[in-house]
């Protein structure tokens, strides 16, 4: 029986698995970096180990470090939530070799999905569609996704239309699978753009119980990573589930496969379905499966490796569940991910408790937090259960909507369009529905952010005023000016009076003043009251009001002529590493040239020329740290 479980892992998976020892009894132990020394994990363990350093490479992947972290910390049991070492045989190995309980599948069964072009042939064999392609692609073939073997997460993925591009496609790939994941073995197989990805939720014991636990449905994705996941899969036809879970359980008894797994498929416009791959380990998106059956897949995940016995049947799904993925980043600039303080994240209070209104957050950072450049960009994950899916999606969406993000970027905003949206809600669902509609999940809401600005200028008014309100004066003078910029680079300039009349603002009428503090600005606009929050923090003010959530910056007066930059300045939009560069000093560049790959975040973001012209010099080399703003290269524009 398992007494004390160290998690191989951080944020948010290992305070999911710590809720449920704690409600089964059993001890617990963190590990941690430096950047995550103060972290919520970290505090909510029984016992907590530090790995030195910050990168991943140098803490949650270094496998000797865990297993003597467990050993030193009296552990029996290791749970690898997942990323990081959790699809790693040999981690699993060594655990086991260390007489420790290995929470998970066999080292066998995680070495035979390693490779997804193994995993393949495996499947294959077992009767199983999967998607081919052959040694020489041809035009028939077209288009192609080129993947990595030995990793996921969508990196190493390229897309291809073209058999001329396919070499390119190849070195690239090859590159960041090598970077990534250590192996830079890719394959090709068919891209279907209209496709659906849905995955089968899997439990194996010992005793040779494998149980199909309800489907999912995770087709909106970006970069090939997911988004938005809902349990169960819309609108599939009663014979084409059960087709998919006995494949999936079939995938599962080819490999003699224990614990929690997913069978993930690939389910094209006319039905037919091939798979994909097999993740052995807890998806991100169990949440949904745990809402509509009922189950805490952590506490079976423990029996298994226990060695209890399943049950013989798998439990019925009630009602759907919808999972939104939020991250730290800017889906309008090409998903950029953020990084800073977090200042607050907190639901309303309709939505603070699961029981009560069916909404769970599951956070891996708290307020005060730092997101930093080392770890995904993920903050927590909001799922929504009702017992229906328009249901569900409302319910989430308003969450969404209602809650209090202050901090860098996030995309919570396409989330709530994309909940909101008449092709979800009708289940026109595929992998390509955030590029088909990204001009309408993305594009700014402009009278927002003008409204928020004036807002944003109230209430600092009102935090600054003694005995008289800022901006009254018994004769006519100039207006109070506050200058602010939004986070899509726009500008707003707020010019306004407070007089014996009421509020006159330039650019508003129609808007009336009823009350001012420095954390709540009531209006009247165009007769209908609206109701502003306001949280500042420095200069970064955040306006949470009936039509969203805006970000601004108070801009200075008279900015420090010193912080201006070189013309032709190329500036970092993130921090990162530098992993690759395609351009030298004194090339000739064209407008969206590729001229150096930053990652950040466990992506890898391309930076490309503004404009034609000459590269008349480049400030970075491959390992380089850069930080938001840092002039990666100065390019001389053409012409004059």
């Amino acid at each position: 029986m398992i007494t004390r479980l160290l998690v191989a892992n951080r944020g948010e998976i290992a305070r999911r698995i710590f809720r449920t020892c704690r409600e089964l009894g059993i001890a617990t132990v963190a590990v941690h970096s430096d950047p995550d020394a103060g972290a919520p994990h970290v505090r909510e363990a029984d016992t907590a180990v530090r790995l030195p350093g910050a990168a991943p490479g140098d803490t949650y992947l270094r496998a000797d470090l865990i297993v003597r972290a467990a050993l030193d910390a009296g552990a029996d049991a290791v749970h690898p939530g997942y990323g990081f070492l959790s699809e790693n045989a040999e981690f699993a190995r060594a655990v086991v070799d260390a007489g420790l309980t290995w929470i998970g599948p066999p080292a066998e069964a995680i070495a035979a999905m390693g490779s997804k072009t193994e995993a393949k042939r495996l499947m294959a064999a077992a009767g199983v569609p999967v998607l081919s392609v052959g040694p020489e692609p041809t035009e028939a073939d077209l288009p192609l996704l080129v993947k990595a073997a030995a990793g996921g997460g969508g990196r190493g993925m390229r897309v291809v239309h073209a058999l001329a591009d396919l070499p390119e496609a190849l070195t690239a790939a090859r590159a960041e699978a090598a970077h990534a994941f250590g192996s830079d073995e890719v394959f090709c197989e068919p891209y279907l753009p209209s496709g659906r990805h849905v995955e089968v939720q899997l439990m194996a014991d010992r005793h040779g119980t494998v149980l199909a636990v309800g489907d999912r449905d995770c087709s909106l994705q970006r970069r090939h990573q997911k988004v938005i996941e809902e349990a169960p899969a819309p609108g599939l036809p009663e014979e084409l589930r059960t087709e998919l879970h006995a494949a999936a359980v079939a995938a599962a008894r080819a490999i003699g496969y224990e614990g929690a797994g997913t069978a993930e498929f690939l389910l094209a416009p006319d039905g037919r379905f091939f798979f994909l791959e097999m993740n052995t380990r807890l998806q991100v998106e169990h949440p949904v499966t745990e809402a509509v059956t009922g189950l805490d897949l952590v506490a079976l995940q423990l029996a298994v490796a226990e060695g209890e016995k399943l049950p013989d049947l798998a439990p019925a799904t009630v009602g759907c569940a919808i999972e939104a993925r939020l991250y730290a980043e800017d889906p309008a600039r090409d998903w950029q991910p953020a990084t800073g303080t977090l200042h607050r994240l907190e639901l309303a209070a309709p939505y603070q408790e699961f029981e009560g209104r069916g909404v769970r957050l599951d956070a891996g950072i708290e307020a005060g937090g730092e997101i930093t450049v080392h770890y995904d960009a993920m903050l927590a994950k909001v799922i929504a259960w009702a017992p229906t899916r328009a249901a569900a999606a409302r319910r989430l969406a308003d969450a969404l909507s209602r809650a209090r993000i202050h901090g860098p970027a996030t995309n919570r905003d396409l989330l709530v369009r994309s909940l909101r949206h008449p092709a979800f809600l009708a289940e026109r669902l595929h992998t390509g529905f955030l590029t088909e509609h990204g001009g309408e999940l993305t594009a700014p809401d402009g009278g927002s952010t003008g409204l928020a600005a004036l807002v944003a200028a109230l209430a600092d008014a009102a935090a600054r005023r003694t005995a008289l309100p800022s901006g009254w004066r018994n004769l006519p003078s100039q207006p109070q000016v506050k200058r602010y910029r939004a986070a899509d680079g726009g500008e707003s300039e707020v010019r306004y009076r407070l007089t014996r009349d009421g509020l006159l603002a330039d650019g508003h009428s129609g808007t009336v003043l009823v009350a001012a503090a420095p954390e709540e600005v009531t209006l009247l606009v165009d007769g209908l009251r609206q109701t502003f929050r306001v949280a500042a923090y420095g200069a970064e003010v955040h306006v949470d009001g009936p039509r969203g959530a805006v970000a601004l910056t108070a801009l200075e007066r008279f900015p420090d002529p010193a912080a201006q930059v070189a013309p032709g300045s190329l500036l970092a939009p993130m921090p990162g590493t530098v992993v690759r560069i395609a351009a030298k000093a004194g090339d000739s560049v064209t407008a969206g040239q590729p001229l150096l790959w930053l990652e950040a975040m466990k992506m890898e973001h391309r930076i490309t020329a503004p404009a034609d012209g000459l590269l008349t010099t480049l400030h970075v080399t491959p390992g380089d740290q850069v930080t938001p703003g840092a002039v990666l290269a100065v390019i001389e524009p053409a012409g004059p």
